[in-house]
């Protein structure tokens, strides 16, 4: 990671995003104490993770990308353990959390598919009344019911006041959930971005007459226009609304206006384009 500075405000779900080894992961360790920086810092809620990492992980519920089970113990008992393990554990709800997500406790963890060990590790992980869940790809290896459950769980636990951060590749699942996102990109911060600013941005796509449309001046910073093959593609920051009866003005025909959704910026940033939202 370098030149890396992210801030997630208390309540948040805050959304990691970026391609494999842009450096999710390596943030992660870093605001758990399992890695040091080599240069700059990071803390959590104002405790230094390099200097105190376990007053770190006592504030947090952490998920990793491949959880390690005990192979030899039924799920209950998986549950029941790391309920002792940790100091906010709450064995109830854990086996509340696992039941939502019709887990079978009587099970061995050796017996269990992937999928069924990634519903015991949620359920060990969101069972301790943290204040910080940080979750890697938590719905990992699950069918799309089950990552709704997973994703109403997150909501829940905002709700409840906690903060979540947690890194996902379905983007979907960043645009229902998320209120904040950061991209990643070669280890580097390549973006940040509010989700009810997206929400904002619109693209409209038109055949277009022979002369190409002019912006007024007093929305140049809104409004980005692309032209190709008789096509017009423009991109709106803001209320639509306002743009409404210029766009009408321009005698376009075949005209599509969508929301300009997640996937767009994502594609922006990866090939390292500059974004406007």
């Amino acid at each position: 990671l370098q030149d890396c500075s992210v801030q997630v405000r208390r309540g948040d779900i805050f959304g990691l995003l970026g391609p494999n080894g842009a450096g999710k992961t390596t943030l992660i360790r870093l605001l758990l104490g399992y890695l040091h920086p080599t240069g700059g810092r990071c803390t959590v809620a104002g405790i230094n993770p390099e200097s105190d990492g376990v007053a770190v992980r006592r504030q947090v519920s952490y998920l990793p990308g491949e959880a390690r089970l005990p192979r030899h113990m039924r799920g209950d008992g998986v549950l029941k353990f790391f309920a002792q393990m940790h100091p906010s554990g709450n064995l109830q709800k854990s086996v509340a959390i696992a039941n939502r997500l019709e887990l079978d406790l009587r099970c061995r963890v050796a017996f269990m598919s992937t999928g069924m060990r990634q519903k015991l590790a949620l359920a060990a992980v969101m069972g301790p009344a943290t204040p910080l869940l940080i979750l890697d790809e938590p719905t990992a290896n699950l069918d799309p019911t089950v990552r709704g459950e997973v994703l109403d769980l997150v909501k829940e636990a905002r709700n409840e006041g906690r903060t979540v951060m947690f890194s996902s590749h379905v983007l979907s699942e960043i645009e229902e959930t998320c209120n904040f996102v950061a991209f990643l990109r070669q280890g580097h911060l390549a973006h940040e971005l509010k989700m009810s600013d997206l929400f904002q941005r619109h693209r409209i796509t038109a055949q277009i007459p022979s002369v190409e449309p002019v912006v007024p001046d007093h929305w140049s910073d809104d409004v980005a226009i692309t032209q190709c093959d008789g096509h017009l593609q423009i991109d709106t920051a803001g209320d639509l609304a306002r743009f409404l009866s210029w766009i009408d003005s321009l005698q376009l025909t075949h005209v599509r206006i969508e929301p300009l959704g997640l996937r767009s910026v994502y594609d922006a940033v990866h090939a390292g384009q500059e974004v406007a939202v």
